[in-house]
């Protein structure tokens, strides 16, 4: 029989496990963000104790990206003047829409949730916006009206 049509292992047909991407930007987290890292850290660290082989080694990728994060985490608070920013609430006006936006880190987001990380358009277009600030955003004018900003409580988020 041909070399060719001989299989080694199992193991060599199956698709390489690749290491989770790391954002390129930098790693701010709120309060809770950090709170997250390490709650995902630990609910891994459990996962692997009781875990068989065939998962351990997925549980072991998933713990090392936590492990990064926690180890490259820049705690980061709200601005201090007031205007919206990373680690702020803001309410705003768009399309018509009343809603209120977390800016928040890569790891803390949930868009659905209106929790948006600090580095997506939506976000980045209300970063420095102020109460009553009319902003451009998606090629329109006047497209977001900011109606109030708060810095988010480390003790509620």
């Amino acid at each position: 029989m041909s070399v060719a049509f001989r299989r080694e292992s199992d193991e060599e047909h199956l698709e390489p496990k690749f290491e989770l991407p790391i954002p390129s930007a930098p790693n701010l987290v709120t309060a809770a963000g950090k709170r997250l890292i390490e709650e995902r850290i630990a609910t891994l660290e459990a996962a692997i104790a009781a875990a068989d082989a065939p998962a351990v080694d997925a549980l072991r990728r998933d713990l090392r990206y936590w492990q990064t994060r926690r180890t490259t985490a820049v705690p980061t608070a709200a601005p201090a003047d007031g205007s919206a920013g990373f680690g702020t609430r803001v309410t705003i006006r768009l399309a018509g829409k009343t809603r209120t936006i977390a800016i928040v880190g890569d790891d803390e987001a949930d868009p659905p949730a209106d929790r948006l990380a600090y580095g997506a358009p939506l976000a980045h277009a209300l970063i420095g916006a102020e109460p009553d600030d009319v902003l451009a955003f998606n090629g329109r004018d006047a497209a977001i009206e900011v109606l109030a900003v708060e810095a988010i409580d480390p003790r509620e988020d």
